[in-house]
């Protein structure tokens, strides 16, 4: 029943298709998770199911490029500063689960399942390298990627990624036979410092010009194109340096996250992305050798469970030692207790070298794919029978199908005036806030704000900022403010967005991003302060008035220059403090003194204060 013999490639596709357009939306109903029915679905139709592919080691293959998508996605939400930052979740946190897990699983495997100890150690390498794939999918699916808990699993599994290279090259040393000469080794290393090299360096110089070319055509085919040459070709280059193809979309991805074509580069991937992985899922269940599991079902399902549970002990202890809360890290263990994709890998090249032979290969194969398949079970149980978690956000409703033709992200004491008008002239104004406090206090006085994190697409959409004819950015943390313009901006480009800036540079670069209005957060207020002080101080109402009038001309006409030049621009219209200099020889006429009193023309020249000859 195999479609490969009817020479027929649509049919294939049409199989592929339907398989995960039907069990897709079943598991998800049922409360089971995509990725479970994807597995199912490629069981069904796979060679021990229905018949329908014979071959899905060719399929898995292929599929694999999903995974190297999801990397790249990944990768542009990492800009470097927020990588650096993470520096200890992946180097600390990311290497110790790593050898912790990987030392405990070896001991579980010469003692519990006799392995001899090299191959009880390359089983348990690969089951350490969790599943990115499964992991941040189930992260995706339930909102939880930008959270704290995800970044930290994104660390781990970045770690993880990075691990297979080192991995790769322990088991072509512990290789029976002819071993590579400490010649061939460092050229092979030379080749993979090259290959990161380049792909920096072209990267940094090449890819920016490169999309900015290709974006004055006009031509939207053409930039989709390029973005799947970008994931594609970064692959292909680890890939000839011996190094893993996810890490090289990742690191594209992250070189290009600071770019002005972020968005769109997001946009013309995810669809590819989305299918691929989806293919992966289907190839993965397609590969379950179920022969194989009826003759070792024994030892298979020894394998599985004495391998979960001995990894699900190493996580914990190394996620509490760390200081993770126990909730987070029973969290942790639920996702990362399963083997993943890059043990494929590992194990092709165990056999290949003699490490394996091709009982083991497929019984550890075996194990690692219904690790993965248990995994949103696990998910899915441990959601259920954990008790809800103490949190404060009783009594105040989340963001969820608001419809207010204004809606204002941030409610501090900058948005609680600004919302003032507004509501006095009757718009109807929706208001989210983070700061489960700050709703609190805000209720006391009469204001409904609902809990939302405006930086999440999905609170965005479920904020109402589709309908919205206005989007107020109201927050005070200048990184929030930035990645809520730039999702706006791409998702939401009809509404009127209005930005609250931090100071002047963050003003300018909202001016750059193309928000309608920005103001800095102190100009005003500094303006009304320093007004009061010339009046208190002896200067007339009007002269004071005529005075801040000068000061806010001064200001835009610096500002604008600013805009095209840089932040030094215009110094000359501000106004200082710096002593002058004293004439070394004295004036032959007096000259005149400009006060408080004074003002016209000389008033507001560049030279106020000045002794002129």
């Amino acid at each position: 029943m195999a479609v490969e013999g009817s020479g027929s490639d649509l049919a294939q596709v049409v199989v592929l298709l339907s398989a995960g357009v039907l069990a897709v939306p079943i598991f998800k109903r049922l409360g089971l998770g995509s990725v479970l029915g994807y597995f199912t679905a490629g069981l069904i139709i796979g060679p021990f199911g229905l018949g329908f592919f014979s071959d899905p080691e060719a399929i898995l293959h292929i599929a694999e490029l999903g995974v190297v998508m999801f990397l790249f996605v990944i990768g542009l939400e990492m800009q470097p500063s927020r990588l650096w930052n993470l520096r200890r979740e992946i180097f600390g946190l990311g290497l110790s689960q790593v050898f912790f897990c990987a030392f405990l699983l070896t001991l579980i495997g010469v003692y519990l399942l006799d392995l001899s100890p090299v191959i009880a150690f390359v089983a348990a390498s690969g089951f350490v390298l969790s599943s990115t794939a499964v992991v941040m999918q189930m992260l995706d699916e339930r909102g939880e990627t930008s959270t704290t808990e995800g970044q930290q699993a994104v660390s781990i599994l970045l770690l993880e990624d990075l691990m297979i290279v080192p991995l790769l090259a322990i088991v072509t040393f512990l290789a029976p036979g002819e071993s590579a000469t400490l010649t061939e080794r460092l050229v092979d290393i030379a080749i993979a410092i090259g290959a990161v090299a380049a792909l920096i360096l072209a990267g940094r110089f090449l890819l920016n010009p490169f999309f900015s070319i290709l974006a004055a055509a006009r031509a939207r085919e053409v930039m989709t194109a390029a973005a799947l040459l970008v994931v594609l070709g970064s692959a292909l280059l680890m890939d000839v340096g011996g190094l893993s193809m996810a890490m090289g979309a990742f690191l594209a991805g992250v070189l290009l996250s600071e770019s002005t074509f972020r968005h769109q580069l997001e946009a013309d991937v995810e669809p590819f992305r989305g299918i691929l992985l989806g293919l992966f899922f289907l190839a993965v269940g397609m590969s379950l050798d179920l022969s194989v599991i009826g003759a070792e079902w024994q030892m298979i399902l020894l394998a599985v469970a004495a391998f979960m549970v001995t990894k699900a002990i190493g996580i914990y202890v190394i996620a509490r030692i760390f200081g993770t809360a126990n909730r987070a890290a029973i969290t942790r263990v639920a996702l990362f207790a399963q083997g993943g994709e890059f043990a494929f890998v590992l194990y092709a090249a165990a056999l290949a070298g003699g490490i394996f032979d091709a009982r083991t290969n497929a019984i550890f194969s075996a194990v690692i794919i219904l690790s993965m398949a248990l995994t949103p079970l696990i998910g899915i149980a441990l959601q259920r029978l954990m008790p809800r978690a103490p949190t404060d956000l009783d009594g105040i409703d989340k963001a969820d199908g608001l419809e207010g033709n204004v809606l204002m992200i941030g409610f501090g004491r900058f948005a609680q005036v600004a919302s003032q008008g507004l509501l006095a002239r009757g718009f109807d104004v929706s208001i989210i806030e983070n700061d489960v406090e700050m709703i609190r206090a805000a209720a006391d006085f009469g204001f409904k704000v609902y809990y939302g994190d405006g930086t999440r697409l999905d609170t965005l959409h479920a904020s109402g900022a589709r309908e919205a004819e206005a989007i107020l950015v109201c927050v005070d943390d200048r990184a929030a403010a930035d990645r809520i313009v730039e999702l706006v901006k791409h998702e939401f480009p009809l509404a009127k967005l209005f930005v609250r800036a931090f100071d002047r540079g963050h003003a300018l670069d909202l001016i750059a991003k193309g928000v309608d209005y920005q103001i800095r957060e102190t100009f005003e207020s500094a303006m009304r302060f320093g007004e009061a002080a010339m009046i208190e101080l002896g200067v007339s109402v009007e002269d004071a008035q005529a005075i801040s009038a000068d000061v806010r001309r001064r200001d835009e006409a610096r500002f604008e220059l600013q805009i095209v030049g840089d932040i030094y621009s215009g110094s000359d219209l501000m106004r200082g403090n710096m002593p002058k200099p004293t004439p070394l020889t004295t004036p032959r006429r007096a000259g005149k003194v400009y006060g408080a009193d004074t003002l016209g023309e000389s008033a507001t020249s560049d030279r106020d204060n000045e002794r002129i000859e």
